[in-house]
């Protein structure tokens, strides 16, 4: 397919993302609230907790072992990954302010900046840790220690407001998270500049894979390979100077067929959305939920424990 067909597909995907009913499908409950690792409710002694275990959750955050540096028979199987108890998940897109014309569906992946800093203190207040992609790998096939009260935060699509709003407020709360890139809009209006994707990298974030124009990965076929994963995740390694290891489908969307072509280009872990993991490959299948723009802290907080 030639490169201008691909800019094309990416306007139609992107104006679907924000309709796709699944992409927000959060409700249904894996564990039940006393067995989820967020069901600490939110309080003063939350807060005390998370103080104490913080020089523990940074050392966390530096140590996590690369995940080639695992040994192959020290990686649990697929049933005993399954069986761990989940890591809340959250989800974002647009960190901006409603526009008159933001459609009901669209403001589902539009957290008004106010709500995300309510969001985000929120977490702070409620004791959260956030972890990042290699630690969450080496927890699920290891058990691997993680800190109390994890959460991962990811962001999809490069958009420029998560580099300028979402980062300065996680700042705030020494919060960490994992930016999914959509290497077509690098440079764009609106969207993060490869000098951005840099600096994310280099303060800590985790930079992933979000294909080049957000194309359904369940469409592909013979070189759409090679244009929608192999060359982004070249882009992406050149721009950060580090291996690109983990991968978002778009729309949350996959097929088994995407696996052994994920494994293939490097990639030891991918991430869907609210619906379950495969029982095969739950490390190419780890849920996620979208965090909505009409959700108050609250209702997140309820989200991720009814979730996850």
């Amino acid at each position: 397919m030639k490169r201008t067909h691909f800019t094309l597909l990416a306007v139609a995907a992107l104006a679907s993302a924000l309709s796709l009913p699944s992409c927000n499908d959060s409700k249904s409950a894996v564990t039940t609230e006393a067995d989820s690792p967020t069901s600490e409710a939110m309080s003063g002694t939350a807060a005390t907790a998370a103080a104490e275990d913080s020089a523990a959750a940074t050392a966390s955050g530096t140590t996590a072992p690369d995940p080639s540096s695992i040994p192959a028979g020290k990686i649990a199987d697929a049933a005993t990954i399954t069986a761990r108890p989940q890591v809340p998940i959250l989800c974002y897109h647009q960190i901006r302010d409603w526009r008159a014309k933001d459609s009901k569906g669209a403001k589902d992946y539009i957290v008004p900046v106010d709500a995300f800093r309510k969001q985000m203190q929120m977490l702070a207040d409620s004791g959260y840790h956030t972890i990042l992609p290699d630690q969450l790998y080496a927890y699920l096939t290891t058990g691997a220690k993680l800190p109390s009260k994890p959460v991962m935060l990811t962001f999809d699509d490069t958009d420029l407001d998560q580099f300028t709003v979402a980062k300065p407020e996680m700042e705030k709360h020494g919060f960490k998270g994992v930016f999914f890139v959509m290497t077509v809009s690098l440079g764009r209006p609106n969207y993060m500049s490869k000098a951005q994707v840099k600096q994310l990298s280099d303060e800590g974030h985790v930079i992933g894979s979000h294909t080049w124009d957000h194309h359904n990965v369940k469409k592909y076929q013979g070189q759409d390979w090679v244009t929608q994963i192999e060359k982004p995740t070249k882009t992406l390694e050149e721009i950060t100077g580090k291996d690109i290891k983990y991968f978002a489908y778009p729309f949350g969307l996959w097929n088994p067929e995407a696996i052994p072509q994920l494994k293939q280009r490097g990639m030891v872990a991918a991430f869907v959305l609210a619906e379950k993991r495969d029982p095969q490959d739950p490390l190419f299948t780890i849920r996620r939920i979208i965090a909505s723009g009409y959700w108050s802290a609250r209702t997140l907080h309820n989200s991720m424990v009814n979730s996850f």
